[in-house]
């Protein structure tokens, strides 16, 4: 069995109202419970805005602190799901009924090493 990350990303802005978030959100969880009730789910998670991130990064003796993305775009990294499934196809599945329930925002998936 393999763990696969699926990556959600969504653009830079606002999240939606609660009119069009509290439904996606309704089904976020039931389709968590049916990963759980596979056996598949190991962990999902969303995360806070991008300005709330801080980057730490070695530079010879020094570690330099910085405020915000490491990267700057006009999509980031707002959740994910890790899964253990058999292989590719399996966890391909679970990604398209992900991507189902959050409508136009891309799913990367990526196995673990």
């Amino acid at each position: 069995m393999t763990q696969y990350l699926l990556s959600i990303y969504q653009p830079d802005g606002p999240p939606p109202g609660a009119e069009v978030l509290g439904p996606i959100l309704g089904e976020l969880e039931v389709l968590n419970g049916e990963m759980q009730a596979a056996g598949v789910w190991v962990f999902a998670a969303g995360l806070h805005p991008p300005e709330s991130a801080t980057v730490v990064q070695a530079r010879g003796d020094e570690v330099l602190v910085t405020d915000g993305t490491f990267t700057e775009g006009k999509e980031h990294l707002g959740g994910f799901t890790v899964i253990e499934v058999e292989d590719l196809d399996a966890a391909l599945y679970w990604a398209r009924r992900l991507a189902k329930v959050l409508r136009s925002l891309a799913v990367e998936v990526r196995p673990f090493q």
